[in-house]
């Protein structure tokens, strides 16, 4: 019995799929926003539109992004697609805690902030750099800045360069996605922790450009030990409240 494959290449449409599927969780393109039609999409990428097409459907498929008749392709909100991604299955019972949640990502963050100041190119920084700027833009303008927020950490994952560390990421997408909505929800009312939040992501942004691989350790454990700090601390409020 030959249990052999021949190898081919990889399809043009994965690649698509592959970048617009990155382009999503890095929130350069973010929920809500439409995606460029075929033709516009296909002469961008230098390719056929039925290639396009194809990684458009992928994308569907994967609960990504969603055809509204007679508009167009939008990206899908993380929310609007929980029953598609496989974290929830592997957690489905239980009562994951936000702060369970920022546990995780104390681990595999700090992790990524060291790879990122090892092997981040210019492009990987700047990428980071204007997540932040994003995440700044929208809280002038009187937002939280979530998918900026959610992009930022996406950036540093991918600089990483650590193909397991991208894939948990990506997986946990979502999940990060609510828990960060859920972090700004509770801090939103006060100037003076969204500015630290900003000034903590400004020191992950500075340790990773100066290739400083403790600084940026310390930097990412001093901001997401920060939020789980305020999380608690929100916590104890409103059970205080409560009796």
């Amino acid at each position: 019995m030959n249990f052999y494959r021949k190898i081919k290449p990889k399809r043009v449409s994965q690649q698509v799929f592959e970048q617009l599927r990155d382009l999503i969780f890095r929130a350069h393109l973010k929920p809500g926003e439409q995606l460029l039609p075929e033709r516009e999409l296909a002469e961008a990428l230098g390719v056929s539109r039925p290639t396009v097409r194809e990684a458009i459907n992928k994308l569907v498929d994967r609960g990504l992004v969603e055809h509204r008749q007679g508009q167009g392709t939008f990206v899908r909100s993380p929310e609007a697609r929980q029953d598609q991604n496989p974290l929830y299955a592997v957690i489905d019972g239980y009562e994951a805690s936000l702060v369970e949640l920022l546990e995780v990502r104390l681990a595999l963050e700090c992790n990524a902030a060291v790879l990122a100041a090892r092997r981040a190119s210019e492009e990987d920084v700047t990428a980071i750099e204007k997540s932040l700027e994003d995440m700044r833009d929208r809280i002038g303008e009187g937002g939280m800045g979530i998918g900026d927020d959610v992009g930022f950490h996406m950036s540093i994952a991918f600089a990483s360069k650590n193909r397991v560390q991208v894939h948990i990421m990506k997986n946990l997408h979502d999940l990060v996605h609510m828990g960060i909505s859920e972090s700004l929800a509770n801090l939103w009312e006060d100037e003076e922790k969204l500015a630290a939040i900003l000034k903590q992501h400004g020191a992950v942004v500075a340790a990773i450009r100066a290739k400083d691989e403790q600084a940026a350790f310390e930097a990412m454990r001093n901001h997401l030990t920060y939020v789980i700090e305020e999380v608690v601390q929100n916590q104890r409020d409103e059970e205080e409240e409560a009796e």
